[in-house]
C-alpha cells in the first residue's frame, strides 16, 4: 500500500499530530499528491523547499484562486526567521471545497522530540477534519522518559504510569498512541485515526513498530497502524491491521 492510500490522503482534511515525524509526513504526502495544500495550526517551520510557492496571506481561500503549481504551502505570517505562525483552526476550516484536493494541517508541536502527549490547548484540530494521524517515532523505545527524548514528559508519565527518567517501553508508546489524553485526544466527530509509527529504519525497529501497532489495534477502534520510513522513496513499511 503506498502512502496516500494508507493515511486515506487522497481529498482530504489530514491533521498529523504527535512527535517523531509530522513535517516530513507532510511534505511526503504533498509531493505524492495532485492539488496538496501544507498549512498549520500552529507554529511550523520554514518549508519553502518542500513546496512549490508558500503563500503569506490572510485570505488563503482567496489566494488558492490563482495556484498553478502544487503542492503549495499557505501560512498567515512570518513569525520569526525560522518560523511561520499557523492559522486558527475555524480560518483552516473554512478551505474546505477550495480547488485544492488535499488540505494537510500541522496540528500541534513536538519540538522535535520522538514522542509526545498534548497540553489543555492542543491538538488545535479544524471541526472538519476527515482524518488524524497520531505520530510517535519507534526510537523513543529504549530511550529515558525524560525531556532530551519526550515533550512533555510528565504528561507522558500520567498516561503510562511511569516515572520520569524511567526507560520507554514499546507498550507506553502504544498507550500513548491508542489514549485519549494522547494521539486520541479531540478528535472530531466522523474524522477518521490512523496511527504512524516512523523512523522504522531497519529490521529491529520494524519488530518494535509491529508490536506497538499490534497493542495501539487492541486498545483503540481504529482499523490500521502504518508503519513509516519516511525519508525513504516507497515510505510505508508495513500496514498492521
Amino acid at each position: 500500500m503506498n502512502l496516500v492510500a494508507a493515511l486515506s490522503a487522497e481529498s482530504s482534511m489530514l491533521c498529523v499530530v504527535g512527535a517523531g515525524g509530522k513535517k516530513s509526513t507532510l511534505y511526503a504526502l504533498a509531493n505524492r499528491l495532485d492539488r496538496a495544500v501544507v498549512t498549520a495550526t500552529v507554529r511550523i517551520p520554514i518549508f519553502d523547499e518542500h513546496v512549490a510557492d508558500v503563500l503569506v496571506t490572510d485570505s488563503p481561500r482567496k489566494a488558492l484562486e490563482s495556484i498553478s503549481e502544487w503542492p503549495v504551502g499557505l501560512v498567515p505570517e512570518q513569525e520569526r526567521p525560522d518560523r511561520y505562525r499557523g492559522y486558527d483552526p475555524e480560518t483552516v476550516a473554512s478551505l474546505e471545497g477550495c480547488d485544492a484536493a488535499s488540505i494537510l494541517v500541522k496540528a500541534d508541536g513536538a519540538r522535535t522530540r520522538l514522542l509526545k502527549a498534548p497540553n489543555d490547548r492542543e491538538p488545535q484540530l479544524p471541526r472538519n477534519t476527515d482524518v488524524v494521524v497520531p505520530i510517535a517515532s519507534a526510537r523513543a523505545v529504549g530511550k529515558p522518559l525524560t525531556e532530551e527524548f519526550v515533550h512533555r514528559p510528565e504528561r507522558v508519565a500520567e498516561i503510562t504510569d511511569r516515572r520520569i527518567g524511567e526507560e520507554i517501553r514499546a507498550s507506553d508508546v502504544a498507550a500513548v498512541l491508542a489514549s485519549e489524553r494522547g494521539g486520541m485526544k479531540d478528535v472530531p466527530s466522523g474524522a477518521t485515526v490512523i496511527p504512524v509509527v516512523n523512523m522504522v529504519d531497519d529490521d529491529g525497529l520494524e519488530k518494535i513498530g509491529k508490536e506497538i501497532a499490534e497493542q495501539v489495534l487492541s486498545e483503540a477502534d481504529i482499523s490500521r497502524v502504518v508503519l513509516t520510513q519516511m525519508t525513504a522513496q516507497n515510505s510505508v513499511v508495513a500496514v498492521v491491521e
